[in-house]
Parts: C-alpha cells; sequence; structure tokens
C-alpha cells in the first residue's frame, strides 16, 4: 500500500465500513495514488462507496463535517464574503453566516493557514466544513452567476465571432456551437437559471432582438435582451446539448440533456418550436443537484383534512389514486412523495414516467421513447408481468393505456396516475369520456387528489395587514371572521423584491364513497358527483387555498388567481 499516511488512514477507514466488498480494488488504487484527495474521488468514481458514505468518511477521517453545498441553503451574501477569483483559487465558498461565524465549505479544511488567510480576508471567524472540489466548483457557478455575466458572456462572444451578422450555413452553426464562447454563454444563462430557482427558461426571438425570461414561483419575469443575431447560435447549442437537428428549423422538436453538477447531474427538457421571427426554446429544469432532498408527505405543507385520507388511500393494496392538475402544479412531486411514503424491500414498485425526473432509491424507474414506439401501454404490460404490488403511471393519455391502468387496479395492483383536469370530480367523469366503460371504472377509483401551486409568502420581509370588510364578507362570511389579519411581503433583496419566495400547494380530495361508485355505474355527471363527494368531506380548492391565506402561507391575489369559486366556501 502506498507510503503517504493519510491515504492509508482513509483506506483503512473505507475498509472498515460495514459491508464493504472491494479490498483488493480500493488497495490496488491506492498504490497508484499519491494525492489524498484523489483517493476520496477515485473512491467515489470507482462506485465503492455511494458519495455521500465516502465523503463521511473523509470528514470523520479529518475530524470535519462533510456538507454537500449543491444541496444545502447557501445564502448569496455569506458566498460574496468571498470573492469570485478568491473562491475558485483557493475551492472554498462560503454558505451561510451565524452568529457572526462564517460557515465555509473547503476542498482543503484541514489547512490551517489557508483558514487563517480567510479569516483576514472576510474580516470575521470562519467554520471550516469540507465539499468536494467538483460541487465547489459547480456551486461558485451557479451561486455567483448574474445577469452581468451573461452580458459579459455575450460580448465575448461578439468579438470572438464576428462574423454572426450574416446568416450561418448549418455546418457553420455546428462549428459555432462546440466553441468555448457560445457554451461560456449557454453555461452562464443556465447557471444563473439555477440561481434564482427557475423552473423555465424562455429563450424567444423577437422582431428586433431576443430575450431571456425564467419562470420563478410561477410568475414569468424578464431577465435580459440580446442582440437577435446570436439567437439562433444559442438555439442551435441548445440542440446539440440535446441531439436535435441543427439544420431543421421548420418543426417543432423535442429533446432532453444533461449537465454534470459536482458528483450529480442536473436534467431538463428542451422544447424547440418555429415562431415567424425564429425559433423559440424553453427549456424546463426538470431536477437539479442544486435542490435540497425529495419533497415528502410531511414537508408539503399539506392540510390534516386532505393529508390523513390521502395516506389511507396509498396504502390500500389495489385501486387507483389519480392526482390532477394543469402542467407545473406539482403532481409529479406529489406522486413521488406517496411512493417514498410506502417504499419498502417488501414493495415491488416500478414507475414509467416521461421523463424520469428524480432517482428513487428501491424502485424500478423506467423512461418512455416515443422515438422507438416505446409508450406508456407498452411499458404498462411488460410490468404486469414482473410481479407489481405498486405501479406509477407519468401520465394517462389514451383510451389504451387508461384500460390496461383500470384492469391492473382490479386485479390487486395499486395504481398511481395524473390526469390533467380541473377539479377532482372532473378526473372521474375524463377516465370515461377517454373511452373506460364505468363498470371498470367504479370498482378500480379509489381517490381523485387535485391540487395547485401559489407563489409562497417571503418569511424575510412577511408583514401582517388587516383586509377590506369587504373581503371577508366575500370569502369568510360563513366563518364569521370580522377582522382578522392576512400576510403579504413588503419586498426584498431575498425575494427581488417580488414579496414572494418559494411555493406552496393547495388541494382538494374525493375519496371515493359506495354513492358514487353507483353514480359512476349511472353515468351520472360531474356536478352529481360533487354534490355526492361534498357529504364525504369533499371541499373544493378555494376551501384549502383561503386556509393557507388565514395561515399566512399566501395571499388572496394567488388564491384568486389560481382557484374557480364557483363552488363558495
Amino acid at each position: 500500500m502506498t507510503a503517504n499516511p493519510a491515504i492509508r488512514e482513509f483506506v483503512e477507514l473505507v475498509l472498515a465500513y460495514p459491508g464493504f466488498e472491494y479490498r483488493s480494488k480500493l488497495e490496488s488504487l491506492a498504490e497508484k495514488i499519491e494525492n489524498p484527495l484523489d483517493i476520496l474521488q477515485a473512491v467515489i468514481d470507482q462506485k465503492l462507496l455511494l458519495r455521500e458514505d465516502a465523503c463521511r468518511l473523509w470528514g470523520s477521517y479529518l475530524n470535519i463535517a462533510y456538507v454537500d453545498v449543491l444541496a444545502s441553503g447557501i445564502t448569496v451574501a455569506a458566498a460574496r464574503q468571498i470573492p469570485i477569483d478568491i473562491a475558485r483559487q483557493i475551492q472554498a465558498i462560503g454558505l451561510y453566516v451565524i452568529d457572526g461565524v462564517l460557515t465555509v465549505a473547503m476542498a482543503t479544511p484541514e489547512n490551517s493557514l489557508l483558514v487563517r488567510r480567510l479569516q483576514q480576508i472576510v474580516a470575521m471567524p470562519i467554520s471550516p466544513v469540507f465539499c468536494l472540489p467538483c460541487e465547489i466548483a459547480d456551486a461558485i457557478s451557479i451561486i455567483y452567476a448574474t445577469e452581468r455575466g451573461i452580458i459579459d458572456s455575450i460580448a465575448a462572444l461578439e468579438r470572438n465571432a464576428p462574423f454572426l451578422d450574416r446568416e450561418l450555413a448549418a455546418e457553420h452553426l455546428l462549428e459555432l456551437s462546440k466553441t468555448e464562447s457560445l457554451t461560456q454563454v449557454v453555461d452562464e444563462i443556465i447557471h444563473f437559471a439555477l440561481r434564482e430557482r427557475a423552473t423555465d427558461i424562455h429563450i424567444e426571438p423577437l422582431e428586433i432582438n431576443a430575450r431571456i425570461r425564467f419562470r420563478v414561483d410561477g410568475t414569468l419575469r424578464d431577465v435580459l435582451n440580446f442582440p437577435k443575431n446570436l439567437h439562433r447560435p444559442v438555439v442551435s447549442r441548445l440542440k446539440i446539448l440535446s441531439d436535435l437537428n441543427i439544420s431543421e428549423s421548420r418543426f417543432p422538436q423535442d429533446g432532453r440533456f444533461v449537465i454534470p453538477m459536482g458528483t450529480t447531474k442536473a436534467n431538463f427538457r428542451l422544447s424547440i418550436a418555429p415562431t415567424v421571427y425564429g425559433e423559440k426554446a424553453v427549456i424546463r429544469v426538470l431536477s437539479s443537484a442544486s435542490k435540497n432532498s425529495m419533497v415528502t408527505l410531511d414537508t408539503m405543507l399539506m392540510s390534516q383534512r386532505i393529508l390523513q385520507p390521502f395516506r389511507q388511500l396509498i396504502k390500500n393494496p389495489n385501486g387507483i389514486i389519480f392526482v390532477s392538475g394543469p402542467t407545473g402544479s406539482g403532481k409529479t412531486t406529489t406522486l413521488y412523495a406517496a411512493i417514498h411514503e410506502i417504499n419498502s424491500p417488501k414493495i415491488n414498485i416500478s414507475t414509467i414516467e416521461d421523463p424520469v425526473e428524480i432517482p428513487l432509491p428501491g424502485v424500478m424507474q423506467s423512461q418512455i421513447n416515443t422515438q422507438i414506439d416505446l409508450r406508456f401501454a407498452t411499458m404498462l404490460r411488460a410490468f404486469l408481468r414482473q410481479d407489481p404490488d405498486v405501479i406509477l403511471v407519468g401520465e394517462i393519455r389514451d383510451t389504451e393505456t387508461a384500460k390496461i391502468a383500470t384492469e391492473a387496479a382490479l386485479t390487486g395492483h395499486l395504481v398511481f396516475a395524473t390526469l390533467h383536469t380541473n377539479t377532482a370530480p372532473q378526473a372521474i367523469v375524463r377516465l370515461m369520456e377517454i373511452g373506460v366503460e364505468p363498470y371498470m371504472v367504479a370498482p378500480s377509483i379509489i381517490g381523485v387528489l387535485s391540487q395547485r401551486l401559489a407563489a409562497r409568502i417571503c418569511e424575510k420581509c412577511k408583514e401582517a395587514y388587516y383586509p377590506p370588510r369587504e373581503v371577508l364578507l366575500k370569502y369568510f362570511a360563513e366563518k364569521g371572521l370580522s377582522e382578522v389579519p392576512f400576510f403579504r411581503g413588503r419586498g426584498c433583496p431575498h425575494c427581488r423584491g417580488t414579496g414572494y419566495r418559494g411555493r406552496v400547494a393547495f388541494h382538494e380530495l374525493v375519496v371515493i364513497t359506495e354513492e358514487i361508485r353507483q353514480m359512476i355505474s349511472d353515468r351520472k355527471s360531474v356536478q352529481e358527483i360533487t354534490r355526492a363527494a361534498f357529504k364525504g368531506g369533499y371541499r373544493p380548492l378555494c376551501y384549502d387555498g383561503l386556509n393557507k391565506v388565514l395561515l399566512g402561507l399566501t395571499t388572496i391575489e394567488e388564491v384568486e388567481e389560481n382557484c374557480s369559486f364557483e363552488f363558495g366556501v
């Protein structure tokens, strides 16, 4: 084994790790490596241990905590205590300040001299923690990203490619798409979007220029405009990343791409559509290493009157549970949380998704591929022959998938699925409209959850106010409220002056009763099923939304924007 004592000590820690089975491979690696950090990276790259376990062991060796900066709450103010050039040079990034002490993630936190110099630079005490160099580098790229960085990258591209003022042939676009200057522009846009917590990036051609917009907390906002002659190269770079045809600009194209983030990956979906001024590109941020760990039912702020019966539903041995709502309403997040709740080694869980957004440990996940005719129905049939207990169908789009899912529920399987409907009762009728017979729908469906996402009030600038009496009479007359404080955000740097940061969901749940089953069999209308659901405790989305207004989680304006009040409260 190597003569380096640091490597020897770390190797001994790894060998003593419970269940470690790669002794000879690890010892062989250790003989060839001289830099202690390289042996840690090798253990991760060779998949001898999970990244988190390997890094925690390295932290134990250093007697310093390990922090995954890409999944932690970095504050911009703390990060910018360290100038970007110094941060990159010494591989360090500030995380947060508590009681006047700056916690800093470092690749070499054991370097006491470096820690002392850093304390002099930031003029405050430092609490060093360990993080992998590659994770620090990507965190720096994201947290220091600004509009100015994008503008500077665009200016550099114009300097390095003066021929952009003329129409470029496909081969020239391909060549340009691989240049460092254009790559830097696209990277800056994506890094800034991740820093701003954007769910969608819109890159749009206009008549005389092009613009970039981000959807943050459900609302689109302008980021910047840029020269029109750079629009095609930027879109071409995105096409290259997504393995699309850069010479085709007359038809829509869809693709996906992945960007490495530290030792993990950020996933994106790309949609290209032709417009009168050129191709519009929309990038959906599916999942990224900068996001925190998966949301659970307990952390979703679901009202107890919804959460308790929903928990009972997902413990059923068979039946279909639908989650409905428009695109971007958090349906997949809710389904993942439900799967996470019931996941255990005793249960065979399989998912069919388009695309797979978050890896679920212990769950067999598959992704459809329309290019080879691998559809939801095809995968659903295959999984039904693999002894399943629970199946998640990403979306029921056609009669064939709907019928197979219904049959699966009737033959002893629990099926989770999504439908695009405005209310929970509508999902029941939609299944029949798709083409499933009522005699199959009635016994198979056990519950429908519908949800919306609204912007959440920023906790940093939250303030109370008293609404006009007519607002209380309009929405809360039944509760007998005469004077109650509402909350709103004043606007601060933390929320970029919007008063909102993050999102909160509100829900409605229909639990299928015997009365509703009979109504389904009799092909009753949505209105009649809704009235029957009220008897079982169903309340519309607006009811839950207004309760979250009273709890100070969102505003009355957000509820009005996302809910229909046709049923009253």
